[in-house]
């Protein structure tokens, strides 16, 4: 193949703050270049010969572990255009949803605003794609050199995202915005101009799927049966993706959570039995699986950020059934993302936690409705299931069906508002018996955690719709799996394809997304054994 001539602008070695070398721009826009028989730039994609070395692990009778490397060569191709892109959120309204409208508002005309600390500028503080970094390697001084993470690969840039979307309640974004009490005044009135004119489209509203306390918020609700509803929001995804000239649209669940499903044979169990479900009106069907499976018809991915579970067998067999890809479910933001990295950190260093303790208290809209006790039920098993993997791991501290007892509580309490009280305390057996106990408490406002993280899932979504992959023993190219488990780091509850491990672990996550697309340029995974620094050297 061809050499591969992706060219930066002048690489940021941050380590030591210097500037490396590097020549112009191509047209391809690609941000650097790497010297490699194995990837090659030709006709506005990106292709790469990628091995992918792991290892398999059989037993012998006796129950003695015979591990075999493997090897297997997987030839990526990356499209470069990036087309215009649009981001439909279920939620526009919400605290969520406005708050993603006004940052990107801010930011696309710098706007800046007062506060009490002084000037402040906007950013993209907390997005994985915007404000982190991946490390390509050492220079010739043995110095990591890092580029930010969105420029590994041609991304989206959030400033040029056009967002519309659904909600329950017909407010206009500038009013939504001022409920939330997420922004500095100074902001809100700057954005208040720019949002009072965006009025979300109406919404489907269930009652039976959403607390009670929600009634009075549902203003803004499409009628009809469950059939009309699907066609409606078909109809709506049409008209927003025409109306703006768009190449693609993504479709992201960031209203109230739901109950969970029940799942009854013959009404959701199947791709067939589901749409039969809709066509009929069934009650098991939710608001959120209906946006599912509009979203799925029209060929659109479909990212659930709450922890309902949206994505019945039904939906799922449906996705991959048009190859359409789906992500979730709920994001992961902080309480929990602190608690993978923590957890992982215990297990790894041979420290067994006993009980993992949770409560939270906010007062937002979400802890509203999180109130009710089915609403509850289903953020609390998103939140649970976060450690699983991490036990399942060292069979020395756990044996088979042993858990740390694992207790959430939400609490509603309206005078903190968006600002979230998370307070955990891990209570842990180390050495010889001994007791150890971690407390912590963490306050942030949750809007701003979870926009963010909005943003990167469009972001990589986007991405990943223009990334196939081929190895020897398949006749064509194919893109990845319907589900987006590449997505686990983002999102509490990953869905995973049938078949496969849940990860829970952070920094696995963040591994497996970093190390995919560097594959994707030719470039090995990431690895801390530095053994150029470890050698023996002779003069």
């Amino acid at each position: 193949m061809n050499e591969f001539k992706a060219i930066m602008p002048p690489a940021i070695d941050l380590l030591a703050n210097t500037t490396v070398s590097s020549t112009a721009t191509t047209a391809e826009g690609l941000k650097f270049s790497v010297n490699s028989p194995n990837v090659a730039v030709e006709g506005g994609a990106i292709r790469s010969k990628y091995t992918y070395r792991t290892s398999a692990v059989s037993f012998s009778e006796q129950g003695f572990p015979i591990v075999t490397p493997t090897d297997k060569v997987y030839n990526f191709t990356t499209q470069t255009r990036v087309p215009k892109t649009g981001l439909m959120l279920v939620g526009l309204g919400g605290n969520n949803g406005s708050t993603v409208v006004g940052s990107i508002i801010a930011n696309r005309n710098q706007i800046s605003w007062r506060t009490k600390n002084g000037l402040q500028q906007p950013n993209y503080f907390g997005s994985l794609s915007q404000a982190s970094t991946v490390r390509l390697g050492k220079d010739a001084k043995g110095r990591d050199v890092f580029i930010p993470f969105k420029d590994v690969l041609p991304t989206l840039n959030p400033n040029d995202i056009i967002v519309g979307g659904w909600d329950i309640n017909k407010a206009n974004l500038a009013d939504a915005m001022e409920r939330a009490e997420v922004f500095e005044y100074d902001l809100q009135r700057q954005l208040a101009p720019h949002m009072k004119d965006i009025v979300p489209l109406p919404s489907i509203y269930y009652p039976d799927f959403i607390a009670a306390n929600q009634e009075g918020r549902a203003n803004n609700v499409i009628t009809g049966t469950k059939q009309e509803n699907l066609e409606r929001l078909r109809q709506d995804m049409r008209d927003f993706k025409a109306a703006h000239g768009l190449e693609k649209v993504i479709i992201l669940w960031t209203a109230n959570t739901e109950r969970y499903s029940d799942i009854l044979p013959g009404v959701n169990d199947t791709a067939d039995n589901l749409l039969n479900a809709i066509k009929t009106g069934h009650s098991e069907v939710s608001p959120s699986t209906v946006f599912a499976v509009a979203a799925i018809l029209e060929g659109l991915p479909f990212i659930n950020g709450s922890p309902q579970n949206t994505f019945v067998p039904g939906c799922l067999e449906l996705a991959e059934k048009h190859r359409v890809f789906i992500g979730g479910d709920d994001f992961k933001s902080g309480q929990t993302k602190f608690k993978s990295v923590l957890v992982d950190f215990l297990v790894e260093a041979g420290i067994k936690p006993l009980s993992i303790t949770s409560y939270n208290h906010l007062g937002n809209n979400d802890g509203f409705n999180l109130s009710a006790p089915s609403q509850f039920r289903s953020k609390e098993i998103s939140k649970s299931n976060v450690v699983d993997d991490m036990v399942a791991s060292n069979r020395i501290l756990f044996k088979e069906g042993e858990h740390p007892d694992h207790v959430v509580v939400i609490k509603y309490v309206p005078a903190v508002s968006d600002s979230k009280r998370a307070m955990d305390e891990y209570y842990n057996e180390i050495f010889m018996g001994g007791r150890n106990t971690i407390a912590v408490h963490n306050t942030c406002e949750d809007s701003l955690l979870a926009s963010p993280l909005i943003l990167d899932l469009a972001i990589f979504t986007e991405l990943l719709t223009r990334i196939t992959y081929q190895t020897e023993d398949m006749a064509v190219p194919a893109p990845f799996n319907s589900v987006l488990s590449i997505l686990s780091y983002l999102l509490k509850a990953p869905v995973v394809p049938a078949g496969t491990p849940v990860v829970n672990s952070l920094f696995k996550q963040r591994a497996c997304l970093e190390n995919i697309f560097l594959a994707c340029v030719g470039l090995p995974p990431q690895t801390d054994m530095a053994l150029e620094n470890k050698a023996f050297h002779r003069e």
